[in-house]
This record gives C-alpha cells, structure tokens and sequence, in this order.
C-alpha cells in the first residue's frame, strides 16, 4: 500500500507538470498595448490618436480620436502609465500667448484620453517634453521662445505651478534656422541631477543642475557643438556613460562621453545619419530596449531609418544599415517595449508603418501595410494592464 501510495503521488506530480509547463496549460494572453500618435492639427488632424497594438503580430489597428487638441506634437506617459501629458506647439493657447501643455487621464478600457487641465507653456511653440525620474516634475522645451520650463505634477495627474524656468540668447551661424535660441529637447541624466538641454538656434547642448526635490534649474554649464550642427534631440546609453545627441542641420550623430559626478561631457565621435545638404535633415535618435543598437530618421533626403551598432564600452558607433520608410519626413519613431517592433510616423506623407526588427542584427524589415493619419508627429507606447484587452469601446472616439 505504501508503494502504490507513492507510485500514485509521483504520477499526480508528472501530470501536474504536465499541466502547467505542457499543453494542457491555459495559453499565456498577449501582451497588447495602446499606441498614442500625437499629430499637427493644421491639415485635418483633431488631435491626439489611439490605435491597438498586436505585439504578438505587428498588426497596428486603425486610428481613433482619443482627445481634440490643438497640435499636440510631443507626448510623455507617466511612469504609472496613468497619465499622459502633451506639448501643444502654437504661439497662442486659450487665447493666451505662447504655447500650452496638457494633461490627460488615460482610460484603459477605450483608450480615450479625458482632459485633466492645461496650463501654458511660457514661451512660444513647445516641441519636447520629459518627466523627471520621480514623475513629480515635467520639462518642456519651447522651440519659438528658446526657453526651458519646469511644472509640478500633482498626485492626481494634474500640472501645478511653474518651478523653474530659464530663458536663452544669441544665435549662430544658420541665419535661416539659427537667427534665435530654439530649444529642442531635454534629457534627464540617469541619476536625475541633471537637465541637458539641446539647443539649435545656439549650437549649443546646456547642461542645468536639477533640484528634484524644489523642481528648480541651476545655473547652466554651456557645452557648444560644431558651428551649424543644429543640436535637435539626444538620448542616454543604458549604461549611463554616454550621451548620444542627433544634428537636425548637419545630419550627424555625436556621442559624448557622460562624467556623472561633476555633469561634464566630452566629445567622443561624430558620424553622418544620411547625406549632407540642406535637402535631408535628421530628426529622432533612440535605442532600441536592450541598448544595443541606435536608430536616427533622416527627412527629405533619403527618408531613412539609419541603424548604428553600439560598442557599448567605448559609445563609439557603426553604421549597420539605412532603411527607406516608404513616406516623407519620419518625425518620429518608437519601439514596443520588448524592441520586436518598430512604428515610424511620416509626417507629410501621413502614415505610419511597422518594421520588424531583428534581434541579434538590429535590422529593420518592412512588416504589413501603413495605417494612415493625418500629420503624426509622435509615437508612443503604452502597456496595458494584463486585465484588459484590445480597444473595445469604438463607439467613444472618431475614426480619422
């Protein structure tokens, strides 16, 4: 009897096993995830987008209004994903001049996105906005105003006084596009005591301290760039050693190596996007999730995704490949979280297409057809909790 006992637990194991680990296990869902598309509201757009996301596929559904806007160019989702917050890139606001920025409840169950409040941006045409690694504070960069601003975000989602602020002067050598200071982007360095700002009317990336506790900017260490580079975006290597900055007028990509004790950078290299020539122009720079590989757009010359090997100890790239994205001028580009897939938005051409993206090569391929929407300006990811599926509410959002 106490043999039997133990053959029959042993079997009662094997099955269990069997259970969980084979095909008797309940099939694992899918990851899904909300695709938000911020857009330039001049040629038709209403606003900000939402399309579900198929990470299993590729498949990016149809585009849904998920809140009206005024050119909602630039977004950024807080690190609980339940608030998302948007640049509205004008020179007047409610009336107001100068641009704005709003913040928005995301709803899980329909993707709508309800306003929460908008305050103004204080200075003209913001194009950029960055949390804090505490999500407390937000960055904005106005473009038309040359200027960096600093806003509290409260618990409840909504964006509270301005805490810091800090206006640039001068100019450089492009007098079309450089005739002022034109703030592009902020990047927040890892250990967040730091705010480097990129300028292209400067020719110039400003390095601010950044209290995380007051949200306030000190004094700025001025790092310049090559004369008519045209500083536009920038993005930390995952280990934090390398900052890499993207040249919209030169259509270069320089990395700096990063001194996270003092704030200080230094040139390490500079290597072409595309061709040279005012016809192409870069424009976004990020790595793939694993911090293997960096990818930069080209627009109006080749209309590319350039695609660069890291080597990760020395932040020195290597140009792997440039892939066509099937439109004109790719803004904007991003990643689902696990880096299988790539959506690239093509600002004039209005569509935005996906490319499956290698894993050990770091390639692109083209993968189904483009989704069309009016003049999307930017792509962002947002993961669904595990407790709800695609969108399923479609009756809540107008279809573009």
């Amino acid at each position: 009897m106490r043999m039997r006992g133990r053959i029959f637990g042993w079997g009662m194991s094997v099955l269990l096993v069997l259970f969980i680990f084979g095909g008797f296990a309940p099939a694992a869902r899918a990851q899904r995830y909300y695709v938000y598309i911020g857009t330039y509201t001049e040629h038709g757009s209403e606003g900000i987008y939402v399309c579900d996301f198929d990470a299993a596929t590729g498949k990016l559904g149809a585009p849904m209004l998920a809140a009206k806007s005024v050119q909602p160019s630039f977004l950024a989702v807080s690190p609980d994903r339940k608030f998302m917050y948007a640049v509205n890139e004008a020179d007047t606001f409610n009336g107001q001049p100068g641009g704005g920025v709003s913040a928005y409840a995301i709803d899980f169950t329909t993707g709508r996105l309800n306003l929460l409040n908008a305050v103004s941006s204080r200075g003209g045409g913001p194009a950029f906005i960055a949390l804090d690694k505490t999500g407390h504070f937000a960055l904005v960069a106005n473009y038309d105003g040359g200027s960096v601003a600093v806003f509290r975000l409260g618990a409840d989602g909504k964006i509270g006084e301005s805490t810091g602020f800090a206006q640039h002067a001068g100019s450089s050598v492009n007098h079309e596009r450089q005739e002022a200071p034109h703030a592009h982007a902020v990047a927040m360095s890892p250990d967040n005591r730091f705010a480097i700002v990129a300028d292209l009317g400067l020719d110039q990336l400003l390095v601010y301290p950044f209290d995380a506790t007051n949200g306030t900017l000190g004094s700025a260490r001025v790092v310049k760039t090559a004369p008519s580079a045209g500083p536009r975006h920038l993005v930390f290597s995952a280990s934090g050693n390398f900052l890499y900055v993207v040249n919209e007028l030169a259509s270069t990509v320089t990395a700096y190596s990063w001194d996270a004790a003092r704030g200080e950078m230094t040139p390490v290299q500079t290597i072409s996007t595309g061709p040279a020539g005012p016809q192409n122009t870069a424009g976004e720079v990020l790595f793939d999730p694993a911090g293997k590989f960096l990818y930069v757009s080209n627009r109006g010359g080749e209309n590319s995704i350039a695609v660069f090997r890291v080597d990760v100890g020395k932040g020195t790239l290597r140009r792997i490949e440039s892939v066509p994205t099937n439109g004109q001028t790719p803004r904007n580009f991003a990643f689902d979280p696990l880096g299988r897939w790539l959506l690239v938005g093509n600002q004039d051409s209005k569509t935005v297409y996906t490319f499956k993206v290698a894993k050990h090569s770091g390639r692109l391929k083209q993968a189904g057809p483009p989704v069309a929407i009016d003049s999307p300006a930017m792509v962002d990811f947002v993961t669904l909790p595990t407790t709800f599926g695609p969108i399923i509410d479609e009756g809540l959002h107008k279809k573009n």
